[in-house]
């Protein structure tokens, strides 16, 4: 079995491929980060990670990726589209340019990925898109990221009813607060860093911030036979954050 994964060198990205490693996958390993990717590929067994650099808001590089998993591989069976980006702003504030990028990456690449994935699939192969609490809920000075998130969330219901006569399922896990270098980026932003790490475990009833493994296993749950008649559904994974009304 073949994993490809997007925005792999860090994060939910690195704490998705590691776990899909111990479950015996080969993997495709993408990112824009060429030390970040070299540094995950190191870890891992290296007949079976194929790292692979470059923007998944370029059509070029998008199927060079899937190209070059196929031959190494012989197959691609999980594309996870993970690679995402965050930039503050209002409708108002935010300029265009970073609409412009942020979209790009975190609905295009999704996009991208998938229009030269699918093709290459076999029935029983899953993709799994990475959303966010943020396609449900409304946050301040969040315009691009909550309508990429929500967009993604019709892509992958959209995507869902399109391939399922090919027998390819498409779903998305939506995590809310994950520890990860983005929450830390955020967190360095902010007046007060304490006060702001304790207003968000407060807004999550299982009292912690989650962790990238927490999402990795809802992945590969996703991407597995055990979801096989799962297609077009949106699996929160926040600690009772989203249905606490935070």
């Amino acid at each position: 079995m073949t994993a490809l994964i997007t925005g792999a060198a860090s994060g939910i990205g690195t704490g998705i491929a590691r776990r899909f490693a111990d479950a015996g996958y080969a993997l495709s390993l993408f990112d824009i980060n060429a030390s970040g990717l070299e540094r995950i590929a190191a870890e891992l067994p290296p007949a079976v990670t194929l790292p692979v650099r470059g923007d998944v808001n370029e059509p070029a590089d998008a199927e060079r990726a899937i190209n070059k998993t196929v031959e190494a591989f012989g197959s691609l069976d999980v594309l996870v589209n993970n690679a995402g980006i965050e930039i503050a702003g209002t409708a108002v504030s935010l300029p265009l340019a970073d609409w412009d990028r942020l979209l790009g990456v975190n609905l295009r690449g999704p996009f991208l990925f998938s229009k030269f994935a699918v093709p290459r699939m076999k029935p029983g192969s899953a993709i799994v898109n990475i959303a966010s609490v943020h396609a449900f809920a409304g946050y301040p000075d969040c315009a691009a990221y909550d309508a990429s998130k929500a967009g993604l969330l019709g892509l992958t219901r959209a995507m869902a009813l399109d391939h399922a006569p090919a027998g390819i399922r498409v779903n998305a896990v939506c995590p809310g607060y994950i520890q990860t270098p983005l929450l830390d980026k955020w967190l360095e932003t902010v007046p007060d860093r304490q006060a702001a790490l304790s207003d968000v475990l407060k807004a999550h009833p299982l009292g912690r911030i989650g962790l990238p493994q927490d999402v990795a296993e809802a992945v590969l749950f996703l991407a597995s036979p055990r979801a096989s008649f799962i297609s077009g559904a949106s699996l929160v994974v926040d600690g009772a954050m989203t249905v606490s009304g935070k």
